[in-house]
């Protein structure tokens, strides 16, 4: 699965300790410790099943980002294609032994955890295309046979997440690895054959969509067509957020989530929450933590040398950027209900699971930095 000398590195462990970054460090476990002060908000202010769980995950999760953050980049350059491999067979075996909730087979029964493999192939992704950009030349990306191997790669997992079915990780899936192809030089006329093809298709497409995804898109047209019904969460999440005003209600006192206005608020709805108990000032605090963090990432793909890092670094950043914002935009009303959380605040542990890799190969391009990859 690697070569030898992928794992081991010259730098002793005081050396890496003293190469994390510093700021990328303590901004996630920050964000992670208002993440628990969150949960035990939607708990009602218990130290309840979710707060627990919560907890707990991040403590695990976040173990595991360090420990993978001290791990060669050149372990991740020669594993990404198995990895990318593995998680697209996880998402065939969803289909046969997958366990579903609320009309989805997303999830499978690994006993220590339920895992949702789309969210782990965002990273995935992200790691196959680029070590495959990483290995032929600027002068090749744009030729249409080095274009087919991307297309496909990117093609597969939406198909199998979309059949599960999960449009919204399917969309982040596909923003991830888009922003790859991007990144790594492919031709804007490309993208614009490939949106074409895509509009030309979206007929067919919606012919395809269960009867609450098609609710959910006219619900975001007019939220006012079924307020009781589809429109009732989005309705709610704003009145919540808006009922917060400048410096919110205060912490365990949001009248929306005490009184179960918000049936996911502890799950893609936890923005809402937040912004209910601490105000319009909360809510920056956290886009600045997301902020921070995505400029963290950006700068160690700058230090870095080699240009599987970079791209890497540059792709994941701008994913990860995406996710917040698709999750706050939909919060607040502004593109349909997709079922998106938002990154390290939601409960859910693939989600958090994933997030924590990423970052934690982001660490690893940063203490790194000056190894050769390949």
């Amino acid at each position: 699965m690697f070569r030898p000398g992928s794992i081991q590195s010259h730098l002793s462990f005081r050396d890496k300790i003293l190469s994390l970054d510093l700021v990328l460090f303590f901004s996630v476990l920050i964000l992670g410790i208002i993440s628990f002060f969150a949960m035990y908000s939607t708990d009602a202010g218990k130290f309840d099943y979710h707060t627990k769980s919560h907890i707990i995950r991040f403590i695990v999760f976040f173990t595991l980002f360090i420990i993978i953050s001290f791990l060669k980049i050149n372990y991740w350059y020669n594993s990404s294609t198995y990895f990318y491999l593995l998680i697209l067979i996880l998402l065939v075996l969803v289909k046969f032994f997958g366990l579903s909730s609320s009309g989805s087979q997303r999830w499978l029964n690994l006993y220590f955890i339920n895992l949702q493999p789309s969210e782990l192939m965002k990273i995935a992704l992200i790691l196959f295309l680029s070590k495959y950009y990483h290995r032929i030349s600027s002068s090749d990306v744009n030729r249409l046979k080095y274009l087919l191997s991307p297309l496909v790669a990117l093609i597969f997992p939406i198909i199998l997440v979309i059949t599960q079915p999960d449009l919204g990780t399917a969309f982040l899936i596909a923003a991830g690895g888009v922003i790859v192809i991007w990144l790594a030089g492919v031709k804007m006329k490309f993208f614009a054959y490939l949106s074409v093809v895509f509009l030309s298709l979206a007929p067919v497409a919606i012919s395809f969509l269960k009867p609450y995804q098609k609710s959910r898109i006219l619900t975001f047209l007019d939220p006012s067509r079924d307020p009781l019904g589809a429109g009732y969460q989005i309705t709610q999440s704003k009145i919540a957020i808006g009922s917060g005003g400048f410096f919110g209600k205060g912490f365990l006192n949001g009248s929306q989530s005490y009184l179960d206005y918000l049936p996911e608020k502890h799950t893609d709805f936890i923005f809402t929450l937040f912004s209910e108990e601490f105000g319009f000032f909360g809510s920056i605090l956290i886009l600045a933590l997301y902020v921070i963090i995505t400029w963290r990432i950006v700068q160690i793909g700058n230090l870095t040398r080699d240009a599987f890092a970079k791209l890497y670094c540059f792709s994941f950043a701008t994913a990860f950027f995406i996710y917040v914002v698709v999750n706050m935009c939909m919060v607040l009303g502004l593109i349909p209900i997709v079922g998106a959380p938002l990154p390290i605040l939601s409960y859910g542990g693939s989600s958090m699971l994933a997030i924590m890799i990423g970052l934690g190969i982001v660490m690893s391009c940063k203490i790194h930095k000056d190894e050769p990859i390949g």
